[in-house]
């Protein structure tokens, strides 16, 4: 999985990301933007347009949030692999620990 995002991406779900990239593989979740992993071509057009810094390689996710790595996975494990966020649309789910984290991030 080249690109993860992680936590500062829950609640905000700003969307910047998902205009720059080229191959349409950020897809919305319920709380947050996840990057499908065999999708990504590893441009890194996503990471300097995210205005909360959500976005990292995936050797340089910081450790207090390396749980998004296998959440970024995870969200795909029942979508499998679509072909497009585009033409899904918002998906009504987060991996169980995302669901379970707090209110957070600008509304």
């Amino acid at each position: 999985m080249p690109y993860t995002i992680a936590e500062p991406c829950v609640d905000v779900l700003d969307k910047a990301c998902i205009e720059e990239c080229p191959v349409d593989c950020i897809y919305e979740g319920g709380r947050m933007l996840y990057i499908h992993p065999d999708e990504c071509v590893d441009c890194g057009a996503c990471e300097p347009v995210c205005p909360v810094e959500a976005i990292f390689y995936e050797d340089d996710v910081p450790d207090q949030w390396n749980d998004y790595v296998s959440a970024n996975v995870d969200f795909f494990v029942e979508l499998g692999s679509p072909g497009g966020a585009a033409k899904l649309g918002k998906v009504d789910y987060d991996p169980p620990f995302v669901k379970a984290l707090p209110p957070m991030g600008e509304h």
